[in-house]
């Protein structure tokens, strides 16, 4: 599966069946902290949010699944800071049965581009 780019997930954002995934850190994911390097910081507009090490300890791909949240059928699209730790979360919701991809331009790339909402 391909990776997304920033213009795709802009372009599909509250579309029906996809869920936007942030596994960021919840400091991150609400905006009260993140790296130097971001001009803004918050998360995707609609984004849900699972820790990625939420994730890592999850036993099972059922505990995978309640902690998603995502309707059977849905494609989840990750991201995190730079894409390293969606890129293993995608991984993780693979196994667990989701059709998932990665989006490696993640925050660092989103939050760069004025024009694009943040919550």
């Amino acid at each position: 599966m391909s990776h997304v780019t920033r213009e795709e997930l802009q372009r599909r954002l509250g579309e029906e069946g996809l869920v936007v995934l942030d596994v960021r850190s919840e400091i991150e994911f609400s905006g009260q902290a993140g790296y130097p390097c971001d001009p803004r910081h918050g998360h995707i507009p609609g984004a849900r949010h699972v820790d990625v090490l939420q994730l890592a300890g999850a036993v099972d791909a059922d505990e995978i699944r309640a902690l998603v949240g995502a309707p059977e059928g849905a494609e989840v699209i990750a991201y995190c800071h730079s894409g390293v730790r969606s890129a293993s979360a995608v991984e993780m919701l693979r196994a667990a049965g989701y059709e998932a991809r990665n989006y490696p331009g993640s925050w660092h790339e989103w939050s760069a581009d004025p024009a694009l909402p943040i919550d």
